[in-house]
């Protein structure tokens, strides 16, 4: 019963704790004449967080506010 009590308690307690927002970041990456660059590697800076572009150049990606992206 109190295992049951204390595990009720920890989740009630973290759900209410402020979570990171999150923000989804999307753009498109073309070369000097404007022209879609599919396949570029986007990753978050220190991290292994990243995706790849579209065909049509496009990504999309959730980082936090102060992540740069490379």
């Amino acid at each position: 019963m109190k295992n049951t009590m204390l595990l009720a308690l920890t989740f009630l307690i973290g759900s209410f704790l402020p979570l990171k927002a999150q923000n989804t970041i999307s753009g498109k990456v073309v070369d000097d004449k404007n022209q879609a660059l599919p396949g570029v590697n986007i990753l978050i800076k220190g991290t292994m967080k990243g995706t790849i572009t579209d065909p049509d150049g496009n990504y999309s990606l959730e980082a936090l506010p102060g992540d740069t992206l490379i």
